[in-house]
């Protein structure tokens, strides 16, 4: 197999497959940086204070919250939808990219899918709080009659929500898990520790690397990579329904389901570019997560905005060309009522700052992809934030009308669950490889810079042309 010296090379620095295995396993099997320290108190100090003001809010009643008669969802849905799409990108990362042999995704396809783990946890804490009684949080599930004859309503999309992120976390998890098993036989030939290489033994299933167990490895990441793409476009499709299934105007569209799957790949893949951007930094693995894998995720952050900043037109049209004066003051009230800064910040993080990156100078600039990929975060987060709270402070009645003004404990929840989603992915760096190991192994034969010179080298004497004519491939037609 060759791969064309066009391409840029996948692993730099003309590693060993020794050399792979050391730098990977670097932040594991030696002390923790002052770095790493540093940024886990300040995350772990972050967790804290969200957790704080979650145990408040659990005691206190949901009256902490900002929310009124008019306005009755608001921080709380925005950031579990927020959540739910940042883990969108592991998912396609992990398996719609290894069912079409896409090499790049084997540097990032770890901490993408470590992402997707953590990023679906902490969109499961906002729901179970704005129940008001999280301890009744079983009743959500189609339990027999054992509590009663009371169903849950099949119905109702919420519903629908608690089967399709359970699924979407169990086999995400699975995935993951299951990637992990080779290098984590790695990390139990190479720690010292006793207890660790007990740990890392069990962990690993007694992993032994035999052409049989490879065998079944692949098999079985196929098999999960096929279930859980169908879930990249359902997940996000059922969250959807939460809206487009209501009478609200701005809400019962039939654009939502493929506009939030759109944005919820971009927005993941936005946190994906600032994860491995500081990932490739602290623990210096630029010669595995190159600038060639910062230009593919570019170029997917890049269509995926186009296709948001598509639906937001569409949406602006079909509210005209429905003929529904609802519809029509709906979409006005957003861009020039009293939120107008909540929707032209979405704009313009969403639909202006991706643009820039048709440059190529651009998209080499890791400072400015970082400040992109921030933008894209911060943008994705104000479209909930449009799409919940614009079209609910005024409503059908102009008596009813409320303006929604979040509270410290709101402030403090959001900010708290970004400490949980980092303290987790730091834990992670730390203990588990961040980089498959075995998967960047299988693409140096033909994606390293020193297989890309060989390539080079053969291209211009014309042997490789004259080995693919008569290879048995090309003899057989």
């Amino acid at each position: 197999m060759t791969e064309s010296p066009i391409r840029e090379p996948l692993v730099t620095g003309k590693k060993s497959y020794a050399q792979v295995t050391d730098d990977v396993l670097k932040p594991i099997v030696s002390a923790p940086s002052k770095e790493w320290w540093f940024a886990f108190l300040i995350s772990a100090t972050v967790m804290m204070v969200g957790l704080g003001c979650m145990t408040y809010t659990v005691f206190t009643g949901i009256g902490t919250w900002g929310l009124n008669k008019t306005v009755g969802w608001a921080f709380d849905i925005t950031n579990f939808v927020f959540w739910v799409g940042i883990g969108h990108a592991g998912t396609l990362i992990s398996a719609i990219l290894l069912l079409f042999r896409q090499g790049w995704r084997q540097s990032i396809n770890r901490a993408a899918e470590a992402m997707t783990i953590f990023a679906v946890i902490c969109a499961a804490i906002f729901p179970g709080l704005h129940m008001g009684r999280p301890w009744l949080a079983f009743w959500v599930l189609p339990l027999p009659n054992t509590h009663g004859p009371l169903w849950v309503n099949f119905n109702s999309p919420l519903l629908w929500d608690v089967f399709a992120i359970s699924t979407y976390f169990s086999v995400s998890l699975i995935f993951w898990y299951t990637g992990l098993i080779p290098d984590l036989g790695l990390v139990r030939d190479k720690v010292t520790n006793p207890i660790q290489k007990k740990i890392y033994s069990i962990l690993s299933f007694g992993w032994t690397g035999s052409a049989r167990a490879w065998h079944r490895f692949e098999i079985t990441s196929l098999v999960l990579a096929g279930l859980a793409t169908p879930l990249v476009l359902s997940v996000h499709t059922i969250v959807s329904f939460d809206f487009a299934t209501s009478v609200i105007p701005g809400w019962h569209t039939t654009i939502f389901p493929p506009y939030f799957v759109a944005g919820a790949i971009f927005s993941g893949f936005g946190m994906v570019l600032t994860l491995m951007i500081i990932t490739r930094e602290v623990l210096d693995l630029k010669n595995y997560i190159t600038d060639g894998h910062m230009d593919a995720m570019c170029k997917i952050v890049i269509a995926t905005g186009s296709m948001v900043g598509l639906a937001y037109t569409t949406e602006f049209f079909i509210a005209w060309y429905s003929g529904s004066i609802y519809e029509r003051f709906t979409f006005i009230n957003r861009a020039f009522g009293p939120y107008w800064w909540a929707y032209w910040a979405m704009f313009t993080c969403n639909v202006f700052s991706p643009q820039i990156m048709w440059i190529k100078s651009i998209r080499s600039n890791m400072k400015l992809v970082f400040i992109i990929s921030l933008l894209v975060n911060v943008g994705m987060w104000f479209e909930r934030y449009v799409i919940i709270v614009t079209s609910l402070h005024r409503d059908f009645l102009p008596s009813s009308w409320q303006m929604y003004y979040p509270t410290w404990v709101e402030w403090g929840t959001m900010i708290g669950v970004f400490g949980i989603f980092f303290t987790l992915f730091l834990l992670f760096a730390r203990l588990l490889p961040v980089i498959a190991i075995a998967e960047v192994k299988s693409i140096m034969k033909v994606s390293s810079d020193e297989a890309k010179e060989k390539n080079t080298h053969s291209y211009a004497s014309g042997e490789l042309n004259v080995n693919v004519a008569h290879s048995p491939d090309n003899q057989k037609f």
